[in-house]
C-alpha cells in the first residue's frame, strides 16, 4: 500500500539551488533563460526539420528526433523551476510537485541514455554491415527497438517511483540542489529505506551497464571495421558518420560517470551543481546543435526554411 498519500501535505523541500551565491542570481537568471530558449528552438527545431526533409527520414534521424523531444521534456522539467528560485525568495517545493519533477526526470534521463545505445546500433549496421542495413534497420525494427525502450522504461520508472511511495515521508528538508533528486527525497522518509535503496541501486546499475555495454560494444566493432579499411577516405567517411553521436555519447555518458565518482561533501557541493547543471540545463541545448552542425541536409534545411520566413 503507498504511505505517501497519508502526509505528504505535511513534507516540504526546499531547493537551495545557488543561494550562496545570491549576486550571481540575475546574470544566472539571464543565462540559463537564453539556454532554456535555444534548447526549446533548438530541439522543436531539429523534430520539424527532420520531418519536412526526406532526405533525412532515415532511422539515425527517426531516433535523434525522438532524443530532442526527450531534452526538450528535460529541460522543461527542471529548468523552469531553476529560473524560479533564482529569482524568488521562497524556494520551497511540496512533495507532489517534487515527486512529480523527479519521476519525469528519470523518466527522460533513462529514454535518452537507451536511445543513445540505440542509435550506437544503428550506427555499428550502418559501419559494419552496410549492404544489410535497409533489411536489418527496417521500418518494422525501428519502431520494435523504441517500443522495447520505451516499455523498458515505463517498467523501471514505476518501480523507481513505487519503491519510493511505499514510503512514510515527514518534515521539512534541505535539497542542496536545485532540482528534486532521489537522494533527497529518500532522506525525507521516517521508513526503513532499506530495500527502497537495493531496487534503485540495482536498476539505476543495470541500467547504465547496459546501456554502456551497448555503446562500448558497437563502438568497438566500429572502430575495427574502420582500422580495417584500406581507404584513407573510406576510414574518414566512417568516422564522420557516427562522429555526432560519439560527441553526444562521451559527453552525456561521461558526466553522469563524472557525478558518480563525486563524494559526497560539503567541498564537492559547488562542485556536483556546475555538473548537474551541465546535464540537466547545457547538453538538452547542445544536442541539436551537435547533430546539425555536422549534417549538411540538416545545414541545407536550416538555409532553406530561413529564406522562406521572410515571404512566409
Amino acid at each position: 500500500m503507498v504511505n505517501a498519500d497519508r502526509n505528504e501535505s505535511d513534507v516540504i523541500f526546499i531547493l537551495l539551488g545557488f543561494s550562496d551565491y545570491p549576486e550571481l542570481h540575475i546574470p544566472l537568471f539571464l543565462l540559463f533563460l537564453v539556454i532554456y530558449m535555444i534548447t526549446v528552438a533548438g530541439n522543436l527545431g531539429m523534430i520539424v526539420i527532420i520531418r519536412i526533409n526526406p532526405k533525412l527520414h532515415t532511422p539515425m534521424y527517426l531516433f535523434l528526433s525522438h532524443l530532442s523531444f526527450l531534452d526538450f521534456c528535460y529541460s522543461t522539467v527542471i529548468t523552469p523551476k531553476l529560473l524560479q528560485i533564482l529569482v524568488v525568495e521562497d524556494r520551497s517545493i511540496s512533495f507532489a510537485p517534487c515527486i512529480t519533477q523527479y519521476t519525469f526526470a528519470a523518466i527522460c534521463v533513462v529514454t535518452e541514455a537507451f536511445l543513445l545505445a540505440v542509435m550506437a546500433y544503428d550506427r555499428f549496421v550502418a559501419i559494419c554491415n552496410p549492404l544489410l542495413y535497409v533489411v536489418v534497420m527496417s521500418q518494422k525494427r525501428c519502431a520494435l527497438l523504441l517500443a522495447a525502450v520505451y516499455t523498458w522504461v515505463i517498467i523501471s520508472s514505476y518501480m523507481f517511483i513505487y519503491s519510493l511511495l511505499i514510503l512514510s515521508f515527514s518534515g521539512t528538508k534541505i535539497i542542496n540542489n536545485f532540482f528534486c533528486e532521489y537522494a533527497a527525497i529518500l532522506s525525507a522518509s521516517i521508513s526503513d529505506t532499506h530495500v527502497t535503496e537495493m531496487i534503485i541501486f540495482i536498476l539505476a546499475n543495470l541500467n547504465t551497464f547496459f546501456t554502456l555495454t551497448i555503446v562500448l560494444t558497437s563502438y568497438l566493432f566500429i572502430f575495427i571495421t574502420v582500422l580495417k579499411m584500406h581507404s584513407a577516405s573510406g576510414r574518414c567517411k566512417a568516422f564522420s558518420t557516427c562522429a555526432s553521436h560519439l560527441t553526444g555519447v562521451t559527453i552525456f555518458f561521461g558526466i553522469i560517470l563524472f557525478l558518480y565518482c563525486v563524494p559526497s561533501s560539503k567541498s564537492s557541493w559547488l562542485l556536483v551543481r556546475v555538473s548537474t547543471v551541465f546535464y540537466t540545463v547545457v547538453i538538452p541545448m547542445l544536442n541539436p546543435l551537435i547533430y546539425s552542425l555536422r549534417n549538411k541536409d540538416v545545414k541545407e534545411t536550416i538555409k532553406k526554411l530561413i529564406e522562406l520566413w521572410p515571404s512566409g
